[in-house]
């Protein structure tokens, strides 16, 4: 067999490995959440209302926010909480009027214990902000909202109780969506975002096993934070370091699946791939920090297996793109060297990832329907074009992923919102957008020519067995690269 030949066919089933594995991991996450579902649908109970409420500091980091900050300033100043007991602090690294909006705002509520933070420098970003305040907190338990969140008014009194012992560090709440139904993209992002929360979450959480502060709408136990090494902006994602460097020290994390803080999703594909970017970068750079010392930790095998692939979760975009990549050549392997066919039947493992990913999907979708007939009706489409998405997102995220493995170090880039509720409602002439075309996207559009090739030779060859992948990887790049477009275009 010629060199190439055997690299592709290596490099090709290491990535159908990985695949394989990282699925089944996700598949037994499925089982642990129906085996401990009751756990997740039964209320919490809220404490007597007459105790002692501890103090509270709410932090609120804000960087030019000038669309949603008045939302999220009268959701916080409306919690039903002592006001005694709390403390607001605004932490406003804002370059724009966002800064006059806070000021003037802060205004209305003279009897509230409100904050109006400045830096002089906006060192270390969202990390830097929050560490920067921290000294300053006044509250036991520290509660963060980024911008675009709308918290409930009895946020704080069904998550408190939560921390029932001395060692619970953090109580991390479920991401509602308030512009779900904006448009196909924020549809398909909820699908991502709900499975996370609902299957992810509570079957670590279930298991015993690590889980994450998801940078928002949580609660940590000031303690926690100060014992684990406080805030540290040297990854882009500085709330699951954090969680990490929590939970390695003993501390107890706690997932609520009955509350939920609703928030605004990016609705163009050039915030969107922002958000991925700093996603998917910072977990590729948690995973360089954090992976070894997981490893000789004294965490059960199963733990760290599960930890492994947590912080490893980016890595899948890479091993997506290079199997995408080489089904090409794959194909042009089997139909040259028929003798090889046997070998090709370890391309059954994409088809058993596909399985586990359907039920892990599927549970997601069924927790927020009320039978699984009508659960199975809506979600065969919305996981494929999810999927479909996904895949075409494979290049910009793998970039991220090696920039991160590599210790490339870039800014952090805040995702812009822009208070989008009704599907009508305009963002295109709005400030803060980010550029869309750049040259990942002329790739992106050059792949969706590649795959539409790769189904050309299918029917050329009879080689039907990768034409359902060509065809889910065609849709998806040239999805992706058309969005991209368009709404820089329209910009």
């Amino acid at each position: 067999m010629p060199i190439a030949e055997a690299t592709v066919l290596v490099i090709y089933g290491i990535c159908l490995a990985f695949i394989f594995c990282y699925s089944m991991v996700q598949l037994h996450l499925t089982v642990l959440y129906w085996l401990h579902r009751e756990k997740w649908e039964k209320p919490y109970i809220i404490a007597d209302p007459q105790q002692a409420w501890p103090s509270v500091t709410v932090q609120l980091p804000i960087y030019n926010e000038r669309y949603v900050v008045e939302r999220l300033l009268e959701a916080v100043a409306a919690f039903d909480y002592p006001p005694e007991r709390l403390q607001v602090q605004v932490l406003d690294d804002s370059t724009d009027d966002t800064t006059a909006i806070i000021e003037e705002k802060l205004k209305a509520w003279p009897h509230l214990n409100l904050q109006h933070i400045r830096r002089p420098e906006r060192t270390g970003y969202k990390a830097g902000a929050l560490q920067h305040a921290l000294p300053l907190a006044t509250g036991e338990f520290i509660c963060i909202f980024d911008a675009d969140f709308v918290p409930a008014p009895d946020f704080l009194k069904r998550t408190i109780p939560a921390f029932t012992a001395p060692d619970i560090g953090v109580v991390q709440t479920r991401w509602g969506h308030l512009n779900r139904n904006y448009s196909l993209l924020t549809r398909l992002q909820a699908f991502g975002l709900n499975a996370h929360f609902t299957v992810e979450q509570s079957g670590r959480s279930s298991g015993g096993h690590f889980i994450n502060f998801n940078g928002t709408a949580g609660i940590w136990r000031k303690a926690c934070i100060e014992d684990a090494g406080g805030w540290q902006a040297d990854t882009l994602t500085e709330d699951l370091d954090l969680s990490y460097r929590a939970q390695l020290r003993g501390w107890e994390f706690v997932y609520l699946e009955e509350v939920e803080a609703p928030a605004e999703l990016p609705a163009d594909m050039a915030a969107l791939k922002s958000q991925q970017f700093r996603w998917t970068k910072g977990a590729a750079e948690t995973a360089r920090k954090h992976l070894w010392r997981v490893l000789r930790s004294k965490a059960s095998f199963l733990t760290k297996i599960h930890a492994f692939f947590h912080l490893l979760n980016s890595a899948i975009f890479l091993c997506v793109l290079l199997t995408a990549v080489l089904s090409v050549p794959m194909l042009n392997i089997r139909h040259s060297a028929p003798a090889l066919a046997p070998v090709f039947k370890l391309g059954y493992a994409l088809l058993l990832s596909l399985g586990a990913l359907i039920a892990f999907y599927w549970s997601a979708q069924h927790a927020r329907s009320e039978t699984a007939w009508r659960t199975s009706l809506r979600f065969l489409p919305e996981f494929f074009l999810f999927l479909s998405i996904s895949m075409g997102l494979s290049l910009h995220n793998s970039l991220a992923v090696l920039e991160g493995y590599m210790g490339r170090k870039t800014p952090f880039i805040r995702t812009p919102k822009y208070n989008l509720i009704a599907p009508g409602d305009p963002w295109r002439k709005r400030g803060y957008r980010l550029r869309s075309i750049s040259l990942v996207t002329v790739f992106e559009g050059l792949l969706a020519l590649y795959f539409i090739y790769a189904i050309v030779l299918a029917f050329r060859w009879q080689l039907y067995g990768q034409l359902p992948f060509h065809l889910l990887l065609a849709f998806g790049f040239g999805a992706v690269f058309l969005y991209s477009l368009f709404h820089s275009r329209r910009g």
